[in-house]
């Protein structure tokens, strides 16, 4: 059996004229990621983490800002795109522990629902699949409501 960890990060500031998604859920909010694609940061941080694991880059050397192709697309469908690289090059997602980091809106009611969003697209048991959601304490950008951040750690297991 062979086992691969992988650690991902995303950060976005916050503005006024777009969506605010988080784990391919559109939460209610007045601003939301700037960003070239939906900004979903939670699932941008599973992908570099999934893209770690499996020592294939990065987010940005997958799906470029640069190109066009992926102006405003769903980070889900991106994240999809990077699973079926992950299950031909043998692995299966075994966990994922994920932490969102924004002052507001709360995510508590919404996280159910983005597990069960998240577990399918990964072909995980809800249940292996941790969502959490933390304050930065009023303190830097994302204290002050001005940006947005996640951590994901992924554990993969080689087939």
């Amino acid at each position: 059996m062979s086992l691969k960890i992988g650690l991902g990060y995303d950060l976005h500031r916050l503005v006024s004229g777009r969506a605010l998604i988080i784990g391919g859920l559109k939460i209610p909010y007045e601003l939301g990621c700037l960003a070239h694609s939906d900004g979903d940061v939670l699932v941008h941080s599973l992908i570099d983490a999934l893209l770690g694991a499996t020592g294939n880059g990065d987010i940005g050397q997958k799906f470029p800002d640069s190109d066009p192709a992926f102006k405003n697309i769903s980070s889900l469908k991106l994240l999809e795109q990077v699973m079926e690289e992950v299950s031909r090059d043998g692995f299966s997602v075994i966990s994922v522990d994920s932490v969102v980091i924004l002052e507001k809106p709360k995510l508590a009611p919404f996280i159910p629902e983005i597990k069960s969003k998240l577990s399918r697209v990964l072909s995980i048991e809800p249940e292996n699949l941790g969502v959490k959601a933390k304050t930065a304490e009023g303190l830097g950008e994302i204290g002050q409501g001005k940006a947005i951040a996640s951590y994901s750690v992924v554990l993969l297991e080689k087939k």
